[in-house]
């Protein structure tokens, strides 16, 4: 392979690269840890033990008291994406804060019982809610709340 197309491979890989996340480091390290905490599109009332210990989701990042709630929002990241880049409305409180126009499925995860990850049990509760975000460059960052409508 000569030099100019090893040049042009390195530069679509950089580019695929690019527009995969498309925002600061620093921004997509909190993106992800959001996606980790809040986005599942498989999760169901029944399976909260499950995704919250394989998540590793605690109380505190570098604890291991067990969370009392989380919510997951059932669906994939660019869907919760889309309330940052016009399918949400600022909120006039908190200008980095926007509500999704559409309603979203989303699990709260209760703590029943235990104190340490990972003998944490959780009850999940299905619910229909429009969804509170923080946003930074267009990414969710932050999960504020759920309104039921």
């Amino acid at each position: 392979m000569g030099i100019h197309q090893c040049t042009a491979v390195v530069l679509l890989l950089l580019c695929a690269s690019l527009s995969t996340y498309g925002q600061p480091a620093e921004i997509r390290r909190r993106y992800e840890h959001f996606l980790t905490q809040h986005v599942y599109g498989g999760i169901t009332e029944q399976t909260c033990d499950r995704v919250m210990r394989q998540r590793g989701i605690t109380r505190f990042p570098t604890g291991n008291d067990c969370k009392e709630v989380n919510t997951f929002i059932q669906a994939n990241g660019n869907h919760v994406r889309t309330v940052c880049t016009g399918g949400g409305t600022r909120q006039t409180e908190n200008r980095d804060l926007y509500m999704s126009n559409n309603q979203f499925t989303v699990i709260t995860c209760t703590l029943r019982s235990g104190e340490r990850h990972p003998n944490c049990r959780y009850r999940g509760k299905e619910s229909s809610r429009k969804i509170v975000v923080a946003c930074e460059s267009e990414w969710p960052t932050h999960y504020e709340k759920g309104v039921i409508v």
